[in-house]
Protein backbone atom coordinates (compact mmCIF):
# COMPACT_ATOMS: atom_id res chain seq x y z
CA UNK A 1 0.00 0.00 0.00
CA UNK A 2 1.43 3.38 -1.05
CA UNK A 3 0.58 6.34 1.17
CA UNK A 4 1.08 9.99 0.20
CA UNK A 5 1.10 12.63 2.92
CA UNK A 6 0.50 16.28 2.07
CA UNK A 7 1.17 19.00 4.61
CA UNK A 8 3.67 21.16 6.42
CA UNK A 9 7.45 20.74 6.39
CA UNK A 10 9.23 22.98 8.86
CA UNK A 11 12.26 23.57 11.03
CA UNK A 12 11.87 24.39 14.73
CA UNK A 13 14.28 26.77 16.47
CA UNK A 14 13.77 26.34 20.20
CA UNK A 15 15.52 28.54 22.77
CA UNK A 16 15.46 28.73 26.57
CA UNK A 17 15.57 31.90 28.67
CA UNK A 18 16.61 31.29 32.32
CA UNK A 19 14.51 34.16 33.69
CA UNK A 20 10.82 35.03 33.70
CA UNK A 21 9.20 36.96 30.84
CA UNK A 22 6.79 38.56 33.31
CA UNK A 23 9.66 40.31 35.12
CA UNK A 24 10.60 42.12 31.90
CA UNK A 25 7.12 43.38 31.05
CA UNK A 26 6.04 46.78 32.38
CA UNK A 27 2.30 47.14 32.81
CA UNK A 28 2.26 50.80 31.76
CA UNK A 29 4.47 50.22 28.69
CA UNK A 30 2.79 47.29 27.00
CA UNK A 31 1.84 49.48 24.04
CA UNK A 32 5.54 50.02 23.26
CA UNK A 33 7.26 46.71 23.97
CA UNK A 34 10.89 46.40 22.85
CA UNK A 35 12.60 43.44 24.46
CA UNK A 36 15.46 41.06 23.75
CA UNK A 37 16.08 37.89 25.75
CA UNK A 38 19.53 36.34 26.05
CA UNK A 39 18.92 32.62 25.55
CA UNK A 40 21.01 29.92 27.19
CA UNK A 41 20.46 27.26 24.55
CA UNK A 42 19.33 26.75 20.97
CA UNK A 43 17.90 23.47 19.74
CA UNK A 44 17.24 23.18 16.01
CA UNK A 45 14.84 20.35 15.21
CA UNK A 46 13.23 18.95 12.12
CA UNK A 47 9.45 19.23 12.11
CA UNK A 48 6.26 19.84 10.19
CA UNK A 49 3.27 17.52 10.41
CA UNK A 50 3.65 15.84 7.02
CA UNK A 51 7.38 15.39 7.47
CA UNK A 52 6.89 13.89 10.94
CA UNK A 53 4.27 11.42 9.72
CA UNK A 54 6.26 10.30 6.69
CA UNK A 55 9.37 9.92 8.86
CA UNK A 56 7.46 7.52 11.13
CA UNK A 57 6.09 5.59 8.16
CA UNK A 58 9.56 5.34 6.69
CA UNK A 59 11.08 4.10 9.95
CA UNK A 60 8.39 1.39 10.05
CA UNK A 61 9.49 0.14 6.64
CA UNK A 62 7.00 1.78 4.28
CA UNK A 63 8.06 4.17 1.52
CA UNK A 64 5.68 7.11 1.91
CA UNK A 65 5.42 9.96 -0.55
CA UNK A 66 5.92 13.42 1.00
CA UNK A 67 4.10 16.30 -0.70
CA UNK A 68 4.70 19.88 0.43
CA UNK A 69 6.59 23.09 -0.28
CA UNK A 70 10.04 24.09 1.05
CA UNK A 71 12.86 26.53 0.42
CA UNK A 72 16.30 25.96 -1.07
CA UNK A 73 17.59 25.49 2.49
CA UNK A 74 15.74 22.15 2.64
CA UNK A 75 18.52 20.00 1.17
CA UNK A 76 20.06 18.66 4.44
CA UNK A 77 16.56 17.88 5.71
CA UNK A 78 15.76 16.14 2.43
CA UNK A 79 18.79 13.87 2.83
CA UNK A 80 17.71 13.00 6.39
CA UNK A 81 14.21 12.03 5.27
CA UNK A 82 15.43 10.03 2.26
CA UNK A 83 17.84 8.15 4.55
CA UNK A 84 14.79 7.18 6.62
CA UNK A 85 12.74 5.83 3.74
CA UNK A 86 10.78 8.90 2.64
CA UNK A 87 10.23 9.67 -1.05
CA UNK A 88 10.84 13.43 -1.28
CA UNK A 89 10.81 13.75 -5.06
CA UNK A 90 7.39 15.43 -5.02
CA UNK A 91 8.40 18.22 -2.63
CA UNK A 92 8.20 21.64 -4.30
CA UNK A 93 11.23 23.91 -3.79
CA UNK A 94 10.52 27.64 -3.72
CA UNK A 95 12.83 29.97 -5.59
CA UNK A 96 12.17 32.92 -3.27
CA UNK A 97 11.11 31.71 0.19
CA UNK A 98 12.74 29.77 3.02
CA UNK A 99 11.34 26.59 4.49
CA UNK A 100 8.70 27.26 7.15
CA UNK A 101 10.12 27.99 10.61
CA UNK A 102 8.83 27.91 14.14
CA UNK A 103 10.95 30.11 16.43
CA UNK A 104 10.12 29.79 20.12
CA UNK A 105 11.68 31.00 23.38
CA UNK A 106 10.62 29.36 26.65
CA UNK A 107 11.25 30.87 30.08
CA UNK A 108 11.89 29.01 33.34
CA UNK A 109 8.15 28.82 34.09
CA UNK A 110 7.39 27.26 30.68
CA UNK A 111 5.87 30.46 29.30
CA UNK A 112 6.55 30.81 25.60
CA UNK A 113 6.94 33.59 23.04
CA UNK A 114 6.91 32.22 19.52
CA UNK A 115 6.68 33.18 15.87
CA UNK A 116 5.72 30.93 12.96
CA UNK A 117 6.99 31.85 9.52
CA UNK A 118 4.99 30.06 6.83
CA UNK A 119 7.52 30.83 4.13
CA UNK A 120 7.48 28.38 1.26
CA UNK A 121 4.46 26.59 2.70
CA UNK A 122 2.35 29.29 1.04
CA UNK A 123 3.36 27.83 -2.32
CA UNK A 124 1.91 24.40 -1.53
CA UNK A 125 -1.30 25.58 -3.21
CA UNK A 126 0.61 25.43 -6.51
CA UNK A 127 1.12 21.67 -6.19
CA UNK A 128 -1.14 19.57 -8.42
CA UNK A 129 -1.64 16.00 -7.22
CA UNK A 130 -2.70 15.02 -10.72
CA UNK A 131 0.84 15.71 -11.95
CA UNK A 132 2.31 13.71 -9.08
CA UNK A 133 0.03 10.76 -9.82
CA UNK A 134 0.98 10.92 -13.50
CA UNK A 135 4.67 10.81 -12.56
CA UNK A 136 4.69 8.45 -9.57
CA UNK A 137 1.57 6.36 -9.99
CA UNK A 138 -1.69 6.30 -8.09
CA UNK A 139 -1.34 6.16 -4.27
CA UNK A 140 -3.68 3.94 -2.29
CA UNK A 141 -4.35 6.73 0.21
CA UNK A 142 -3.62 10.44 0.50
CA UNK A 143 -3.50 11.96 3.97
CA UNK A 144 -4.31 15.67 3.76
CA UNK A 145 -2.67 17.12 6.88
CA UNK A 146 -2.25 20.76 8.07
CA UNK A 147 -0.80 22.96 5.35
CA UNK A 148 -1.60 26.15 3.50
CA UNK A 149 -5.44 26.11 3.62
CA UNK A 150 -5.78 26.58 -0.14
CA UNK A 151 -3.43 23.65 -0.66
CA UNK A 152 -5.50 21.43 1.64
CA UNK A 153 -8.64 22.22 -0.32
CA UNK A 154 -6.95 21.71 -3.68
CA UNK A 155 -5.49 18.34 -2.65
CA UNK A 156 -8.88 17.17 -1.40
CA UNK A 157 -10.54 18.20 -4.66
CA UNK A 158 -7.81 16.47 -6.67
CA UNK A 159 -8.38 13.25 -4.73
CA UNK A 160 -12.08 13.35 -5.54
CA UNK A 161 -11.36 14.04 -9.22
CA UNK A 162 -8.87 11.16 -9.37
CA UNK A 163 -10.99 8.78 -7.31
CA UNK A 164 -8.15 8.35 -4.80
CA UNK A 165 -9.18 7.60 -1.20
CA UNK A 166 -8.16 10.38 1.16
CA UNK A 167 -7.93 10.92 4.90
CA UNK A 168 -8.52 14.35 6.44
CA UNK A 169 -6.42 15.75 9.29
CA UNK A 170 -7.26 19.49 9.49
CA UNK A 171 -6.12 19.95 13.14
CA UNK A 172 -4.24 23.26 13.61
CA UNK A 173 -5.83 24.84 10.54
CA UNK A 174 -9.41 24.52 11.78
CA UNK A 175 -9.24 28.05 13.17
CA UNK A 176 -8.41 29.39 9.68
CA UNK A 177 -11.10 27.52 7.76
CA UNK A 178 -14.64 28.64 7.00
CA UNK A 179 -17.70 26.47 7.60
CA UNK A 180 -17.95 25.42 3.97
CA UNK A 181 -14.22 24.69 3.79
CA UNK A 182 -14.29 22.42 6.85
CA UNK A 183 -17.20 20.52 5.35
CA UNK A 184 -15.36 20.19 2.04
CA UNK A 185 -12.31 18.70 3.77
CA UNK A 186 -14.46 16.23 5.69
CA UNK A 187 -16.99 15.09 3.09
CA UNK A 188 -16.15 11.65 1.76
CA UNK A 189 -12.95 11.21 3.78
CA UNK A 190 -11.95 7.57 4.22
CA UNK A 191 -10.76 8.57 7.71
CA UNK A 192 -10.95 11.73 9.77
CA UNK A 193 -8.21 12.40 12.35
CA UNK A 194 -8.57 14.83 15.28
CA UNK A 195 -7.58 15.09 18.91
CA UNK A 196 -10.24 15.50 21.59
CA UNK A 197 -10.30 19.31 21.51
CA UNK A 198 -10.21 19.43 17.72
CA UNK A 199 -13.20 17.11 17.49
CA UNK A 200 -15.32 19.66 19.36
CA UNK A 201 -13.82 22.54 17.36
CA UNK A 202 -14.51 20.75 14.08
CA UNK A 203 -18.18 20.42 14.98
CA UNK A 204 -18.35 24.09 15.98
CA UNK A 205 -16.59 25.27 12.81
CA UNK A 206 -18.56 23.00 10.47
CA UNK A 207 -21.94 23.51 12.13
CA UNK A 208 -22.41 19.73 12.18
CA UNK A 209 -23.18 17.40 15.05
CA UNK A 210 -20.89 14.45 15.72
CA UNK A 211 -23.51 12.14 14.22
CA UNK A 212 -23.67 14.24 11.07
CA UNK A 213 -19.88 14.21 10.76
CA UNK A 214 -19.82 10.43 11.15
CA UNK A 215 -22.29 10.07 8.28
CA UNK A 216 -19.89 11.98 6.03
CA UNK A 217 -16.72 9.94 6.72
CA UNK A 218 -15.65 6.32 6.73
CA UNK A 219 -14.37 6.44 10.31
CA UNK A 220 -13.38 9.09 12.83
CA UNK A 221 -10.14 8.54 14.75
CA UNK A 222 -9.85 10.74 17.86
CA UNK A 223 -6.81 10.76 20.13
CA UNK A 224 -7.40 11.49 23.82
CA UNK A 225 -3.85 11.87 25.16
CA UNK A 226 -3.27 9.66 28.19
CA UNK A 227 -6.76 8.19 27.72
CA UNK A 228 -5.77 6.61 24.41
CA UNK A 229 -7.72 6.66 21.16
CA UNK A 230 -11.33 6.17 20.11
CA UNK A 231 -12.44 5.11 16.62
CA UNK A 232 -16.05 5.56 15.54
CA UNK A 233 -18.10 4.77 12.47
CA UNK A 234 -21.83 4.73 11.81
CA UNK A 235 -22.00 1.01 11.09
CA UNK A 236 -20.34 -0.40 14.21
CA UNK A 237 -19.73 0.11 17.93
CA UNK A 238 -16.94 2.52 18.94
CA UNK A 239 -13.49 1.02 19.42
CA UNK A 240 -11.42 2.31 22.36
CA UNK A 241 -7.72 1.55 22.73
CA UNK A 242 -5.84 2.68 25.85
CA UNK A 243 -2.58 4.58 25.58
CA UNK A 244 0.78 2.99 26.34
CA UNK A 245 1.97 4.17 29.74
CA UNK A 246 5.17 6.23 29.79
CA UNK A 247 7.12 6.54 33.04
CA UNK A 248 8.35 10.07 32.35
CA UNK A 249 7.39 12.24 29.40
CA UNK A 250 10.44 13.95 27.90
CA UNK A 251 8.69 15.94 25.16
CA UNK A 252 5.07 15.68 23.94
CA UNK A 253 5.74 17.46 20.63
CA UNK A 254 4.84 15.33 17.63
CA UNK A 255 3.09 12.55 19.56
CA UNK A 256 -0.06 12.84 17.43
CA UNK A 257 1.98 12.63 14.24
CA UNK A 258 3.70 9.49 15.55
CA UNK A 259 0.34 7.88 16.33
CA UNK A 260 -0.86 8.58 12.81
CA UNK A 261 2.30 7.01 11.36
CA UNK A 262 1.88 3.82 13.39
CA UNK A 263 -1.85 3.58 12.76
CA UNK A 264 -1.51 4.15 9.02
CA UNK A 265 1.31 1.61 8.80
CA UNK A 266 -0.88 -0.96 10.52
CA UNK A 267 -3.80 -0.32 8.19
CA UNK A 268 -1.44 -0.47 5.19
CA UNK A 269 -0.39 -3.95 6.33
CA UNK A 270 -4.04 -4.95 6.59
CA UNK A 271 -4.06 -5.74 10.31
CA UNK A 272 -7.34 -5.30 12.23
CA UNK A 273 -8.02 -1.73 13.25
CA UNK A 274 -7.52 -2.48 16.95
CA UNK A 275 -3.95 -3.62 16.39
CA UNK A 276 -3.20 -0.71 14.07
CA UNK A 277 -4.29 1.67 16.83
CA UNK A 278 -2.17 -0.23 19.36
CA UNK A 279 0.87 0.14 17.12
CA UNK A 280 0.10 3.85 16.77
CA UNK A 281 -0.02 4.22 20.56
CA UNK A 282 3.27 2.34 20.94
CA UNK A 283 5.05 4.55 18.41
CA UNK A 284 3.58 7.63 20.11
CA UNK A 285 4.92 6.43 23.47
CA UNK A 286 8.38 6.04 21.90
CA UNK A 287 8.29 9.66 20.75
CA UNK A 288 7.35 10.76 24.28
CA UNK A 289 10.64 9.25 25.44
CA UNK A 290 12.67 11.63 23.25
CA UNK A 291 13.15 15.36 22.77
CA UNK A 292 12.16 16.21 19.22
CA UNK A 293 9.69 14.79 16.72
CA UNK A 294 12.14 12.78 14.61
CA UNK A 295 14.86 11.87 17.08
CA UNK A 296 13.55 8.41 17.95
CA UNK A 297 14.60 5.00 16.69
CA UNK A 298 12.34 1.96 16.51
CA UNK A 299 13.90 -1.40 17.35
CA UNK A 300 11.90 -4.57 16.86
CA UNK A 301 12.28 -6.28 20.22
CA UNK A 302 11.73 -3.19 22.44
CA UNK A 303 8.69 -2.21 20.35
CA UNK A 304 7.21 -5.72 20.57
CA UNK A 305 7.90 -5.79 24.31
CA UNK A 306 6.04 -2.51 24.66
CA UNK A 307 3.08 -3.88 22.74
CA UNK A 308 3.08 -7.11 24.75
CA UNK A 309 3.26 -5.26 28.07
CA UNK A 310 0.47 -2.82 27.19
CA UNK A 311 -1.89 -5.03 25.20
CA UNK A 312 -0.96 -8.66 25.75
CA UNK A 313 0.54 -11.41 23.56
CA UNK A 314 -2.15 -11.15 20.87
CA UNK A 315 -0.88 -7.71 19.86
CA UNK A 316 2.69 -8.96 19.60
CA UNK A 317 1.58 -11.98 17.56
CA UNK A 318 -0.47 -9.87 15.15
CA UNK A 319 2.24 -7.29 14.50
CA UNK A 320 5.52 -9.16 14.84
CA UNK A 321 5.66 -10.39 11.24
CA UNK A 322 5.24 -6.83 9.93
CA UNK A 323 8.08 -5.52 12.11
CA UNK A 324 10.74 -7.96 10.90
CA UNK A 325 12.49 -5.20 8.97
CA UNK A 326 13.31 -3.29 12.16
CA UNK A 327 16.73 -3.88 13.70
Amino acid sequence: MRIAVTGSIATDHLMTFPGRFAEQLLADRLDRVSLSFLADSLDVRRGGVAANITFGLGVLGLRPLLVGAVGADFEPYRVWLKDHGVDTDSVRVSETRHTARFVCTTDREQNQIATFYAGAMAEAREIDLREIVARCGRPDLVLVSPDDPEAMLRHTRNCRELGVPFASDPSQQLARLTRSEVRELVDGAHRLFTNEYESALLCERSGLTEEQVLRRVGSWVTTHGEAGVRIRAVDRAPLSVPAVEVAEVVDPTGVGDAFRAGFLAGTAWGVPERYAAQLGCAVAATVLDHAGTQEYHLSREPLLARLRSAYGPASETELSAHLRGLE
